[in-house]
């Protein structure tokens, strides 16, 4: 027998021996007294409690692990298409939280899972574009640096979302143009063609992609920074956004879903150039649920409290989106518009020429999904600036321009895509890195 069988051999009998000794001292104790016995029970539940609540967690964490492991068989230059890395749409899950309280039935509830069941192939299609979002982003936060111009990010962030998710007319795509927002603007700035941004060492850039399979979007987006005196900013927006996250649910009320994110937000502070600054909810700024092919679907998820009442529900997908700021905490339009959607019907802009053929352009490339100046350039379309303006004035497609706080203010965001399934709320978009 060699020594490892030996010792194969060996471990059990000293199991057994100290289990032995372990026993006659609980015997030899002469107290006998049935509390310590009540206690020793409660401790034994304690101890099956806190090991359930560690291995719940455990699995999130390999879910969490598991979604994005694709990037390894990824290339460098992100060019290999998710359906290849997972077929037969073995899609990683994202983040699954059971239900709480009067919602934890519906774990086991057979009911609720032959409804999850029935909406198998949307969750294809949303696991799908996680998973593209997942492996671009983790690509690009390694490749951006301090002295990039914003058009080479954009387009190395669009680019590698084509190839992964196959682009395909309105099958599959770029859920809205790439958001590269610096320092006091918050939202919905993209560069135009001739628009040379460059990215400093200094800046806090806000990255907010959205990916869409068959219309079912996944909106998620992170900032990034490159000098520490930041950190707290975006731990603060991060804390916000996953407590959002935490309290989303099934007949939860949105507006007490902001209570819970203003309270955390507001917890924090930060020092900067030697004065402390409190950290501020950008109070007309707001997560939203999604609908196919529509990005802001009606409903609006505050960061800050508002008493609405409005429930979320079974079946809805939302965006947890939150954003902190330096500055007032209130946004205003700013700069040149690059966002756009269509919105409305064509009306009296259909009959002038240069706005009927753009249309055309829009609804059978985009459709209802935002689109920026960058798109249509690559399409081919020239000379659209009176036509765009002429369908923006008509209603038929509205404009989005940048949302900025005060000068000299920095704003953070942290965003995640959530379904309220059946049977559990899946964080689609989590991952390893947030």
């Amino acid at each position: 027998m060699s020594t490892a069988d030996a010792a194969a051999v060996a471990a059990p009998e000293k199991e057994l021996a100290e289990l032995a000794i372990s026993k006659a001292a609980n015997e030899g104790n002469d107290d006998g007294d049935s509390d310590d016995g009540e206690a020793g029970a409660d401790a034994d539940d304690d101890k099956a409690k806190a090991k359930a609540a560690k291995n719940k967690k455990k699995r999130n964490k390999k879910r969490s692990k598991k979604a994005g492991a694709g990037a390894a068989g990824q290339s460098a230059d992100l060019t290999v298409p998710v359906s290849q890395l997972f077929p037969n749409n073995s899609y990683p899950e994202g983040e699954i939280c059971e239900y709480r309280d009067d919602n934890n039935y519906r774990t086991t509830s057979e009911e609720m899972r032959a409804k999850d069941r029935l909406s198998e192939q949307k969750l294809f299609d949303l696991r799908r574009a996680a998973e593209v979002h997942r492996e671009v982003r983790q690509n690009v936060r390694e490749r951006i640096k301090p002295g990039m111009d914003l058009t080479t990010v954009a387009n190395m962030i669009e680019d590698g979302t084509r190839a992964l998710v196959e682009v395909k007319g309105l099958e599959a795509g770029i859920g809205f143009p790439t958001g590269l927002s610096l320092n006091h603007c918050a939202a919905h700035f993209t560069p135009n063609a001739g628009d040379h941004v460059v990215v400093g060492a200094d800046d806090v850039l806000k990255v907010d992609i959205g990916v869409h399979v068959n219309g079912h979007i996944v909106d998620s987006a992170f900032t990034m920074t490159w000098n520490k005196r930041y950190d707290q900013l975006l731990n603060a927006v991060k804390d916000a956004t996953n407590t959002g996250v935490r309290e989303a649910g099934i007949d939860v009320r949105l507006g007490d879903i902001g209570a819970a994110i203003q309270e955390v937000m507001e917890s924090y502070e930060i020092e900067l150039d030697g004065k402390t600054i409190p950290i501020k909810p950008i109070r007309n700024l707001c997560g939203h649920n999604i609908g196919p092919y529509t990005i802001h679907s009606g409903k609006s998820v505050p960061i800050v409290a508002n008493h609405d009442d409005t429930r979320m529900e079974e079946g809805e997908l939302f965006a947890i989106e939150t954003f902190g700021s330096t500055g007032t905490g209130y946004v205003h339009e700013e700069g040149v518009c690059s966002h756009y959607s269509l919105t409305g019907s064509a009306n009296t802009a259909a009959r002038i020429p240069s706005a009927r053929k753009l249309l055309q352009t829009i609804t059978s490339n985009f459709g209802t999904l935002p689109f920026c100046r960058r798109y249509l350039d690559r399409l081919g379309e020239s000379r659209y600036y009176l036509g765009l303006k002429t369908l923006v004035d008509s209603g038929t497609v509205t404009a989005y321009p940048p949302l900025c706080d005060a000068v000299g203010s920095y704003t953070a965001q942290f965003e995640h895509t959530l379904i309220l399934k059946p049977t559990a709320k899946e964080v689609l978009s989590r991952g390893d890195d947030y």
